[in-house]
């Protein structure tokens, strides 16, 4: 896939975001520019998941497996955010 492609499909993929989550949250300002300071979103987002993970873990294996997966959880939510967008 050429990088022009996929800067394409990347912007159109931002725009349906924007599209959908202005549709939801009328009041809310979408930014999806990338000025923030997403770490500080992502330290609380690994927290969380590790939290999740490990609590909903049925073993010592499955912590540590929960512990990795915490690690990469924005993977998953790209994931499924494109199946949920039909792409």
């Amino acid at each position: 896939m050429s990088d022009y492609k996929a800067e394409k499909i990347a912007k159109n993929v931002k725009k349906k975001v924007k599209k959908n989550l202005k549709k939801r949250f009328k009041n809310v300002n979408v930014n999806l520019s990338g000025n923030g300071n997403p770490s500080v979103f992502y330290g609380l987002g690994i927290i969380g998941s590790a939290i999740y993970f490990i609590s909903t873990a049925t073993g010592f294996w499955d912590g540590v497996l929960g512990v990795l997966k915490s690690l990469v959880w924005p993977a998953f939510l790209v994931f499924e955010a494109l199946s949920a967008l039909g792409a």
